[in-house]
């Protein structure tokens, strides 16, 4: 009888041990150890991590603003195909106001760290500027719905028809947007304005300067140091000037004219010099 109590007691001592040990490879596999690698998440996508600049290097931001708009997609796709950098800042009624909005948003938040999506406010102002920005907490709440509802992933705004900066230590604005500027980043928010701009008509959305005429532009402002920072050059353009495929050719041929620079480096704008946290 006694042999029968030990073997029993042996038994299911070893049935605790087992259980005991696949509770433990559990637990050590919910912490990504010992087990398969977990899909990369959201979060893990835009944990920021420190940049390293090149002292060799130029830095070029190439940013579309008021999408998403006809000429997003083309924008992005371009850009994928020439393995190039950007930045989009979009807004939020112009995302609503599409019925593909949601998915060119979501696409361009997915497409990091080729392409990032920024802050452009909610009703871009509904183009009453002066009204916008004489009401700062008005204007807050706007781009704090436009994060929210759009899933913006970092603190990066560009304030609609102005080209401040609020950067860590900062606030570069015009006495019109300042109450709006530092009410941004008293909230922790970054502010990027821009050095180099391709306009077009208002009429059409066409491009004004030429490739070639921009890229020369870009040149200079390099070679006389008129940039925000030095080294680094923010370029603005408009998703809605590329919708017509010779006008997006003009960008296919500015992007491939920098590209021929070996200094000249695409950057996102979460890499731009001396931001706040960016979460």
């Amino acid at each position: 009888m006694k042999n029968k109590n030990d073997s029993f007691i042996l038994g299911f001592t070893g049935v605790l041990i087992f259980f005991y040990l696949i509770s433990c490879a559990g637990v050590t596999d919910s912490k990504g150890g010992g087990g398969e690698d977990k899909p990369q998440t959201v979060s893990d996508k835009f944990e920021p991590k420190t940049f390293l600049y090149d002292s060799t290097k130029k830095y070029i931001y190439l940013t579309f603003d008021d999408g998403p708009q006809h000429g997003t997609v083309t924008c992005f796709e371009l850009c994928k195909e020439e393995k190039i950098k950007s930045s989009f800042f979009m807004v939020g009624l112009h995302t609503m106001q599409k019925s593909d909005g949601r998915k060119i948003v979501s696409m361009i938040r997915e497409g990091y760290p080729q392409t990032l999506l920024a802050n452009h406010s909610f009703t871009h102002a509904n183009g009453k500027y002066v009204y916008f920005y004489q009401h700062p907490q008005m204007a807050g709440q706007d781009f704090f719905r436009a994060q929210d509802t759009l899933h913006v992933p970092y603190k990066i705004i560009r304030l609609p028809g102005n080209r401040s900066w609020v950067r860590e230590g900062e606030v570069k604005a015009t006495n019109l947007v300042r109450s709006v500027a530092e009410l941004l980043d008293s909230a922790g928010y970054n502010v990027i304005g821009w050095d180099v701009e391709w306009h077009f008509n208002h009429k059409n959305a066409r491009p004004v300067q030429t490739p070639e005429k921009l890229a020369a532009e870009v040149d200079s402002a390099f070679a006389r140091n008129d940039t925000h920072s030095p080294n680094h050059l923010v370029i603005l353009s408009h998703d809605r000037m590329f919708q017509r495929p010779g006008d997006a050719d003009s960008l296919l041929k500015f992007i491939r004219i920098l590209k021929q620079n070996p200094q000249y480096v695409f950057e996102t704008v979460d890499h731009y010099p001396g931001l706040k946290k960016l979460r």
